[in-house]
């Protein structure tokens, strides 16, 4: 207790200076990339009566991306002051990681008094994705709230039946505005929680069918929006295709590296069901983790500020098992996590490239560290029958 109370009495200073000073001095300075301005004019769009998803697809600035359900969901913000608005979003996501972390550290049992939740605040706000979410005034750190909530109440839900609800809410609501959480859905099919499930496919659909009528040029989002989602750009995109988008190395090459890495993570996925029932904790996590970073390697688009929600992955290091007891999946979160800069004088190519694909990098060395890990798991499971 009095080494706890020590570990305490460091961390809580830095942990609140380190937060007020990436919402109150970074964020509100803000940086030339700006999420939150094409969010505001798509709902200032809605607001006027012209169509939402009327955008340059052309161009390098960011786009709206929202389906027409989030669209709704985010209205009353076009009815405030632009920079009242941008405020209260810092605000609303520095707050929600910190309630993430907090939830996260209650879903690995530790108490809130445990020196767990003030160190991960300290860690969570010096890394790239949660600096980034906030200067640029993306809704990352609300999703990582849903995903939190998802996997708590999904580990408490085969005890307590209506907290299946819960589980399907929160991860309808972060599939209504990003649709690559929907694969998590994997999650409660394993442990056929049926309420999980019709709430997470239901909130997303009724919530898009009943904003339809309401945002003006609502088919644009399929129209317009969807063919632009299924190309893949050469720019701000970690993903693997994003890679070969920057430098065409071949079809060949490109396929036979996505086809091993979706392996990889098929596998992993499948092994770690061996402890859905024995370890729940650590197949949740663990599971969501793999599913999370299979999407942005594999997909068509991969930011490497989407790294926050790998963050249940890791709060894995203080269970008896976890991918995060080897230096490989260390050195991988160092590379997709860490603030640091690679730009060089003295190598400006390779710093260059550093700086573009370290998240690439480090997601894929993560996806060998998680399979590797599954598969000693299960050699030693086997050696002990």
């Amino acid at each position: 207790m009095a080494v706890n109370s020590r570990i305490n009495a460091a961390a809580w200073p830095v942990a609140i200076l380190l937060v007020v000073h990436r919402v109150f001095i970074i964020a509100r300075n803000g940086t030339p990339t700006d999420d939150f301005t094409t969010v505001y004019n798509a709902v200032t769009r809605m607001g006027n009566g012209q169509p939402v998803y009327e955008q340059a697809y052309n161009h390098v600035d960011p786009l709206y991306l929202y389906t027409p359900g989030a669209t709704l969901l985010l209205a009353p913000l076009g009815h405030l002051d632009f920079s009242l608005a941008r405020e209260l979003f810092i605000v609303a996501n520095a707050a929600a990681i910190v309630a993430a972390l907090a939830v996260l550290t209650i879903t690995v049992d530790r108490k809130l008094t445990s020196p767990l939740w003030p160190v991960a605040i300290a860690l969570a706000f010096v890394t790239e994705s949660v600096t980034n979410t906030l200067a640029f005034t993306n809704i990352n750190g609300i999703l990582l709230l849903c995903m939190a909530v998802f996997l708590w109440a999904l580990l408490r839900a085969d005890h307590t039946p209506q907290l299946g609800w819960v589980t399907g809410v929160v991860i309808g609501l972060a599939i209504l505005i990003k649709p690559q959480f929907a694969p998590l859905l994997f999650l409660p099919l394993v442990k056929l929680q049926w309420r999980s499930l019709a709430a997470g496919i239901g909130v997303p659909v009724v919530i898009n069918a009943l904003a339809w009528p309401f945002v003006p040029g609502a088919s644009g989002y399929l129209d317009k929006l969807m063919p632009y989602l299924s190309t893949t750009r050469d720019y701000a995109n970690s993903s693997w295709a994003g890679f070969h988008a920057y430098v065409d190395f071949g079809a060949g090459l490109y396929w036979a590296v996505w086809l091993i890495f979706a392996a990889l993570t098929a596998a992993a996925i499948l092994g770690l069901l061996h402890w859905r029932n024995s370890d729940p904790t650590l197949w949740a996590l663990t599971t969501s983790g793999a599913i999370m970073v299979g999407i942005f390697f594999l997909s068509s688009l991969g930011q490497q500020y989407y790294s926050m929600w790998l963050f249940p992955l890791m709060f894995t290091f203080v269970l008896k098992r976890s991918v995060f007891h080897s230096a490989g999946a260390w050195l991988a979160a160092f590379l997709f996590l860490a603030p640091v800069s690679w730009a060089s004088t003295a190598h400006p190519d390779a710093g260059r490239w550093m700086n573009f694909f370290t998240a690439t990098a480090g997601w894929s060395l993560l996806i060998v560290a998680i399979s590797a890990t599954v598969a000693g798991w299960w050699r030693s499971a086997r050696s002990t029958v």
